[in-house]
């Protein structure tokens, strides 16, 4: 697989700005989404970076100084106590979670959720024809998927998908 492109990029930041105040993105690799959060307003401040390879989180340290780079695994996001309380008006996950248990899956995104707003949704991509969360999961986190878009011009091309809690369906 080649690594995400500025298509996929432009596309699960699409809905992304300023206005969503702080952004929380599990595993931003090289930063690519990133790099677009902040073009599109994000401030780097408001930026919590999620990454647990360490060459990565050096790269993204000097790459976007001013985020908050918390060097663990995104299933252990929750455990961790926000400071002053703050939560996510939106989230990014880059993580390849195809590749990944159910139950990982389930911590990751039960984990991200924990410390997000409760309208707030999170973005994610997949290569597959289907949300990489599995339904089971969804349901039981009270959560819905919906296809976002497509970046065809990504290689392979992604789907882009919203989730958000049940009561947040527009």
């Amino acid at each position: 697989m080649a690594p995400s492109g500025r298509a996929l990029a432009s596309l699960i930041t699409r809905e992304i700005d300023w206005a969503s105040g702080k952004v929380l993105e599990l595993g931003p690799g090289t930063g690519i989404f990133t790099d677009h959060l902040v073009t599109r307003g994000v401030n780097q401040s408001d930026l919590t970076l999620v990454e647990q390879n360490p060459g990565f989180a050096r790269l993204l340290k000097k790459r976007f100084p001013r985020a908050t780079i918390l060097e663990i695994d995104a299933a252990t996001l929750g455990l961790i106590r926000p400071p002053q309380g703050d939560l996510f008006g939106a989230a990014v996950c880059g993580l390849g979670l195809r590749n990944m248990p159910v139950g990982q899956i389930e911590a990751i995104i039960r984990s991200g959720f924990s410390r997000m707003l409760p309208d707030a949704a999170l973005y994610l991509f997949t290569y597959g024809r289907r949300c990489s969360v599995p339904v089971e999961v969804l349901e039981k986190l009270g959560l819905v998927a919906e296809r976002f878009g497509t970046a065809l011009l990504n290689l392979p091309p992604a789907s882009v998908y919203r989730i958000v809690r049940l009561r947040d369906i527009r």
